[in-house]
């Protein structure tokens, strides 16, 4: 595959990176992850601005070309170059600052290929644990896809060694932030709660959209607020989101299983966003 590099097109083989890169030795950037569906990047107008949060909350400079349709073409241009335009992928921009001291940025952009075109639910097992040996601060770096992602790697490897498919990260306050790659809803009959992004929960896109969506039926209410680990197990339904799964229930914490009807009824709105738009 061919990736982008601050515009040009090149193998994904090509050394870019040398040892003084600020995203190797520090951490130092932001990324996005969208989907690139229908021939269209979905939901591109939300994912653009968290990025250009994002950099100015680590205080980049923007530079003056990063409009929202100069990154959109940027982007397409590489799937063009890949051969992929009428394929579902999956699209990762990493930005991060230039070598030294400087705030000017370089920027990366991979694609990847991916199965469904619109979102489709897992309803095999899928069993999520708390990870605690690390904490979420809560902070608006938290809301941040940022580079440094210890605690989710560390999750990652605690999940795999203890065969979980997931874990569900705590903030500092031991309240729930969200999960390893997504934000976590917890239903209790028609009512949906949501970690506040004040309590360290990522500024999700698809969690964006989804209480978006909802807002405009009475067919069931979200609420942001904090969350106690202890409400897991007396919860109806548990389900996390993310750009790339869309919906994907939990089925299992600890002793209790969980249907997944809620997230059933719910993933054929998703798509319909995704395909048309939240009007």
């Amino acid at each position: 595959m061919k990736i982008n590099y601050n515009g040009n097109i090149i193998s994904e083989i090509d050394p870019i990176l040398t040892i003084h890169n600020r995203a190797f030795r520090y951490g130092d950037g932001v990324f996005d992850l969208c989907k690139y569906s229908y021939q269209k990047l979905i939901f591109w107008e939300e994912h653009y601005l968290r990025l250009m949060a994002g950099m100015r909350i680590l205080r980049m400079n923007i530079p003056m070309s990063f409009a929202m349709e100069y990154l959109e073409e940027e982007i397409l241009n590489l799937i063009k170059a890949n051969g992929i335009e009428t394929k579902p992928a999956k699209v990762r921009l990493s930005i991060f600052r230039k070598e030294g001291t400087s705030n000017e940025i370089d920027y990366l952009i991979e694609t990847k290929v991916i199965e469904n075109p619109f979102y489709v639910l897992n309803e095999e097992p899928y069993e999520v644990e708390l990870f605690k040996d690390f904490f979420v601060q809560p902070d608006l770096l938290a809301n941040v896809n940022h580079l440094n992602r210890n605690v989710n790697v560390l999750g990652r490897i605690f999940a795999e060694e203890n065969d979980y498919q997931n874990c569900i990260l705590l903030n500092s306050n031991k309240s729930i932030a969200g999960m390893l790659d997504g934000n976590l809803f917890v239903i209790n009959g028609n009512t949906l709660k949501t970690p506040p992004l004040t309590d360290g929960a990522l500024n999700g896109i698809t969690r964006k959209m989804l209480i978006k969506t909802l807002g405009k039926t009475k067919d069931y209410e979200v609420v942001e607020t904090s969350i106690s680990p202890f409400e897991l197990q007396k919860a109806d339904e548990l389900f996390f989101t993310n750009s790339i799964v869309g919906i994907q229930p939990i089925r299992q914490y600890r002793k209790k299983a969980y249907p997944c009807e809620v997230a059933k009824s719910l993933i054929g709105k998703l798509n319909t966003s995704a395909r048309f738009g939240v009007s």
